[in-house]
């Protein structure tokens, strides 16, 4: 074998690798003007989590126990882990429904057509999401500082533990928009990929410890929310944001909740990118 050869094929994983990063970055840019250019997009996903924090803050504030007390205050620092969770995960159906939007007016075959990394398109989809979910979070963030919410509410934090928690927000944003790509790959519609996007986002988010002490739940129906990769993300923003409501369960996810939410999400891109990535090769329109 000649020493060009071998040359060449130490180079080419690198290329692929760099052709990948840069046909995805390409792909994140397009969909990233095209969310400019329909604003309404933006402003829709920015209203919905406002109406959460607002709806449950003052309808529920007072009426639900937080650590043996009714307190509004304590039930706002309790919520808004569960709010910022909730929201970056809805974003899947966003994702799903985009990506199914593009199936159906045949530009994913065209995508397949050309000379690109295999998975950039789905690549690159993500991170646009991941983008206007940061978005959405930053807005939503304010939003609760002007209702209430405080970090540092049940004790000490300082600002790289926020950081981290936004950090485990994002991620798992981030991991729930693959589960919608798989979707928006698998239906025939735009509008079936909202549907069906939602439809197992409302017990992953209701079953689990975002809104309610998962300690008064019969038992088992707590074991599954302590096991939810919601509520394990939700409490380690809780822990990080050092706000009351942090479960005392045995349960490893919410001993270990920093961990476990890496751990979660981390599985949950390898197997769902995995598995969009394939579908995406024999998907037609």
């Amino acid at each position: 074998m000649s020493a060009v050869t071998e040359t060449a094929r130490i180079a080419a994983p690198a290329n692929r690798f760099g052709q990948s990063v840069r046909d995805s970055l390409v792909i994140a840019k397009r969909n990233l003007i095209r969310m400019s250019r329909i604003p309404e997009m933006v402003i829709f996903g920015l209203i919905q989590p406002i109406m959460f924090v607002v709806l449950f803050s003052y309808v529920f504030g007072g009426s639900m126990q937080i650590g043996g007390s009714t307190s509004s205050t304590d039930y706002k620092n309790f919520l808004m882990a569960g709010i910022f969770a909730q929201t970056v995960t809805f974003a899947t159906a966003g994702a799903g429904a985009g990506i199914a939007d593009d199936m159906h007016k045949g530009l994913i075959d065209r995508f397949r057509s050309l000379p690109m990394a295999r998975g950039a398109v789905l690549t690159g989809r993500t991170l646009a999401d991941l983008v206007q979910t940061a978005l959405t979070l930053l807005v939503l963030a304010v939003v609760a500082l002007l209702v209430g919410w405080r970090v540092g509410s049940d004790g000490d934090t300082n600002a790289g533990k926020v950081l981290g928690a936004f950090g485990l927000l994002l991620l798992l944003g981030y991991a729930f928009t693959w589960i919608g790509a798989l979707i928006g790959l698998s239906v025939r519609t735009p509008e079936a990929a909202t549907s069906g996007g939602l439809i197992w986002l409302f017990p992953v988010t209701f079953i689990s410890a975002a809104f309610v002490d998962s300690g008064n739940m019969t038992p088992w129906l707590r074991h599954i929310a302590e096991w939810n990769p919601f509520s394990a993300t939700v409490q380690a923003c809780r822990v990080l944001f050092a706000n009351p409501g942090q479960s005392r369960s045995d349960a490893w996810p919410m001993q270990h909740p920093v961990w476990a939410s890496l751990i979660y999400s981390v599985l949950i891109i390898l197997v769902f990118r995995t598995l969009a990535v394939r579908k995406y090769r024999s998907a037609t329109a």
